[in-house]
């Protein structure tokens, strides 16, 4: 079951500030930050918490604020896998809104977990009306998912290896 949040719609902290740290948002100028703070909303999970499952219609990208959040898959056979554990500054579920594919893995609160959460129809508005925005973040998605690109090619490098000994 997939609990509900607590919701907050007035920022505990900064959100401009927590959202300049964040990789998705690097670089973005003072405004575009004022942009992208008025459309995210602030969410407390607790341990445990099951933010959305494998399969899900993915109507939101979240970024750790703070706490962890673990991603994992089940394997059959085998049972829960952890693909990633995440922590504060980085982004998940992103996958969903960019490709408007279910949701590929699974994300429960590891730590007690201050999200923000931007819905999709929010997003994919800001970034149609400001279209430089939508440049800088896309740029920055490039990079995160190369990123993440490298790192699953090192892991799987290193599996390899070791199924030879």
């Amino acid at each position: 079951m997939v609990a509900s949040p607590t919701a907050s719609p007035e920022p505990s902290v900064d959100r401009e500030e927590q959202i300049a740290k964040i990789q998705l948002f690097a670089g973005l100028r003072a405004e575009a930050l004022k942009l992208v703070a008025q459309v995210a909303i602030e969410e407390s999970h607790a341990v445990g918490t099951v933010i959305f499952k494998h399969g899900d219609v993915g109507e939101k990208l979240y970024v750790i604020v703070e706490g962890r959040v673990r991603i994992t898959r089940e394997v059959q056979g085998m049972g829960e896998e952890a693909l990633a554990i995440v922590g504060p500054g980085e982004v998940f579920g992103e996958m969903a809104l960019l490709d408007d594919s279910v949701r590929s893995a699974t994300a429960r609160v590891h730590e007690r977990a201050v999200l923000l959460a931007i819905h999709r129809d929010a997003f994919e508005d800001l970034l149609f009306v400001h279209k430089d925005l939508a440049y800088e973040v896309l740029w920055n998605v490039v990079r995160m998912l190369t990123r993440r690109l490298r790192e699953t090619n090192d892991r799987f490098a290193m599996l390899s290896f070791a199924n030879k000994f």
